[in-house]
């Protein structure tokens, strides 16, 4: 029996969640936050490199701008860093939020690490921390009620605008 609801389809989402580009048990699949440090900048959808940590363009956003910071070493856990690679993720957190406010004006950020699959990491064997440019108004009835989020730019154009400003 039909529903009265119109539906908008985003059917490149289920290539990730049928587990594309993840290392899942089974599933034999390099761990993308080591395969894209070998990729061009380009890419790789890399903003920017540092000594230990890089920024990178996530690709499946939550939002416009979505950023990941990676540990170039292959660890789970925030415990196994150094001071050093600590200390670079924080400082390159803080360049993103920066550099994202100069690019596309957001009014706020959510940061986060999740710390092993059971709380939620895609990629649990690599430690990444998320930002996540936030906008008043960007939660709307899109990702509530259509589960489907627009993203008004493509990810190798905000790369670009975001390495541009870095």
């Amino acid at each position: 029996m039909p529903d009265r609801w119109q539906r908008l389809w985003a059917p490149h989402r289920m290539s990730y969640l049928t587990g594309e580009n993840r290392p899942l048990p089974g599933n034999d699949v390099e761990c993308p936050f080591c395969k894209i440090q070998k990729m061009s900048d380009e890419e790789g959808l890399i903003v920017a490199r540092g000594k230990e940590a890089y920024v990178v363009m996530n690709l499946y956003p939550y939002n416009a701008g979505h950023l990941l910071i990676c540990a170039n070493r292959h660890v789970a856990d925030l415990t196994e860093l150094t001071d050093s690679e600590r200390n670079e993720i924080s400082e390159l957190t803080s360049h993103a939020m920066r550099t994202l406010r100069a690019v596309s004006n957001p009014e706020g950020f959510n940061l986060g690490m999740n710390q092993g699959a059971v709380s939620g990491a895609g990629v649990a064997a690599h430690i990444h921390q998320h930002v996540v440019p936030r906008w008043f108004g960007d939660a709307n009835f899109m990702p509530i009620i259509g589960q489907t989020k627009v993203l008004p730019q493509l990810l190798s154009q905000t790369r670009a605008d975001l390495a541009a400003a870095w």
